[in-house]
């Protein structure tokens, strides 16, 4: 048994290298992920974010909210990490995020999801080795845009620093 065989799940490719990105390039991330309301209580807890739109059903009522807001900074997570088997799981350095909006909140139960498109590929100036790349990465909830951003990596050229 292989994987192609578990239950139709689709296979994955990872790992990808510098020269196997372009500028318009789309990722349509794989599976999603639904945000129960114990992940929003403990990632809130954990992290010390304590207010009271995260954790308090009367308090969000009040403010207009049908529930608790899910901690934006874990609908974040969620995307971001939703992305990285596609974009980024070969290794390399994160170069950090750009432009993060949150458009609307999220609650509990929802199932997010993320599309990235590859903005800009070019070589690194000072390591020959590598290259950065930067990609727009939008998270949904349905077909309503939750959040998006920009983000970059330094991800490994082929042997020999060819460019593509």
């Amino acid at each position: 048994m292989n994987a192609d065989d578990i239950a139709g799940a689709p296979v994955w490719s990872k790992c990808r290298r510098y020269e196997e990105f372009s500028p318009g390039q789309v990722f349509n991330h794989h599976w999603g992920r639904t945000i129960l309301e114990s992940d929003a209580m403990t990632f809130s807890t954990l992290t010390l974010s304590f207010v009271p739109l995260y954790f308090n059903r009367r308090y969000a009522a009040v403010h207009g909210h049908p529930d608790i807001v899910v901690n934006p900074l874990l609908v974040f997570n969620v995307v971001l990490g939703l992305s990285v088997q596609d974009l980024s799981e070969g290794g390399g350095y994160f170069l950090g995020v750009k432009d993060l909006c949150y458009h609307r909140p999220v609650y509990p139960g929802a199932t997010i999801t993320a599309r990235s498109e590859t903005v800009e590929v070019r070589p690194s100036t000072n390591r020959p080795d590598y290259g950065v790349v930067s990609w727009k990465t939008q998270g949904f909830d349905g077909d309503q845009c939750v959040l998006s951003f920009v983000r970059s990596n330094l991800l490994p050229r082929n042997a020999g620093g060819q460019s593509p």
